[in-house]
């Protein structure tokens, strides 16, 4: 177990779906998915999914990441059966669940503010969709404690969830969605309504019990940390459409279009040249990746540590200091680049407004795309 209780997956286990090609047919097939809302008074239908190819495989977590409104919700919501579809299909394990109502698809359901039942103890939340299946007295004692265990809980069960925490709640959530074993659980915004050193810790937690309990998983959040952390996928959403589907490593390394990277944290975008697979910049250089961006006009976007105030450097680009802030362990400048966009660059110390320093550009933190690039159809790759 981690220090919070929870127990770490078994030496060498990996659920199906997680090494090697993963079987999709057996899981989650969403095609051509749109699902829309009527407009107020009669006004145009508003279009929330917009014709969503998606597929999770047994045993695989994936997780939609976009802002408010993109459409990520409703494609969960759709999946689950509590949204109509206006057209395409969800199947599981090659079956179309039009027609099939919620609580006949098999799925789990998880939520941001947890639902839990106020007249039920701890245990009797967990042991609610048990009874409902009319599960044995004796093993459904069994699996509670056992869930309980595994969420940290141990012990836990005869008391009022009145009496529990935020973070306590959740994981009483999270017990009951698993305990009758859902073919595949749908989790919206679970951790959201938390504080942020709590929704680190619990991120964490779902990471490994995801895995210890093998489960095949829908995951919708606006945190990037959380969406990376927790799956073995991570879906890119916006106005409704589904722009990029990768591995969480990959989909930060090699951003299908600007949009992609934009949302990622990447920017500003700097016009580049790219020739002997090398961009150039009027703030320095960056060697390309195998597979980046052809030869010819590029973009080349700033990720997070992508700029150094490096006195030392002889080639580094002067630039004004704006504005400087601590924020969590690291002093960062914002600074006005030769073109006139403003940046962040990483700081030792820091610095006065109106200071001139030398930025040093580090290229394992910029992301080179081709030029004019700015949306993208959805690009899917499962994990090999």
């Amino acid at each position: 177990m981690n220090e919070l209780g929870v127990r770490r997956p078994r030496e060498g286990h990996a659920p199906a779906g997680r090494a090697g090609a993963p079987e999709t047919h057996g899981g989650l097939r969403v095609r051509g998915l749109v699902v829309r809302y009527p407009g107020p008074g009669g006004a145009e239908p508003t279009t929330a999914v917009a014709g969503v190819d998606l597929d999770v495989a047994v045993g695989e977590v994936v997780a939609l990441l976009g802002p408010s409104g993109s459409g990520k919700s409703s494609l969960l919501r759709a999946v689950a059966g509590l949204e109509p579809v206006a057209a395409g299909s969800v199947s599981w394990a090659g079956r179309d669940l039009a027609g099939v109502p919620v609580h006949e698809r098999g799925f789990g359901l998880m939520f941001q503010d947890g639902q839990l039942f106020p007249h039920r103890s701890v245990a009797g939340n967990v042991a609610y969709g048990l009874a409902v299946a009319r599960v044995a007295r004796a093993e459904r004692r069994r699996r509670v404690a056992e869930l309980l265990e595994l969420v940290g809980l141990a012990g836990y069960g005869p008391r009022p969830v009145s009496t529990l925490s935020g973070g306590q709640a959740q994981r009483v959530a999270l017990a009951r969605a698993l305990a009758p074993a859902p073919t595949l659980l749908l989790l919206d915004e679970p951790l959201s309504a938390l504080d942020r050193g709590l929704r680190e810790r619990l991120t964490g937690e779902l990471h490994d019990i995801l895995r210890a309990t093998g489960t095949t998983a829908l995951y919708v959040t606006h945190d990037h940390d959380e969406a990376f952390t927790v799956a073995d996928r991570v879906g890119v959403m916006d106005r409704g459409r589904l722009l990029q589907v990768d591995a969480p490593a990959r989909l930060w390394q090699a951003p299908a279009s600007r949009d992609v990277a934009a949302f990622l944290g990447y920017g500003p975008f700097l016009p580049a040249r790219v020739t002997g697979r090398v961009a150039r910049t009027a703030i320095g250089e960056a060697p390309l990746p195998a597979g980046a961006a052809a030869e010819g006009d590029a973009l080349l976007g700033l990720g997070p540590t992508a700029l150094h105030v490096d006195e030392e450097d002889p080639a580094g680009v002067l630039a004004p200091v704006v504005a400087t802030r601590f924020r969590r362990g690291r002093t960062e400048v914002d600074v006005v680049l030769p073109d006139g966009q403003r940046a962040t660059a990483l700081a030792g110390v820091s610095l006065p407004d109106g200071d001139r320093v030398r930025l040093r550009l580090d290229p394992a933190g910029v992301v080179v795309l081709p030029h004019g690039t700015r949306h993208a159809a959805g690009r899917s790759h499962l994990p090999r």
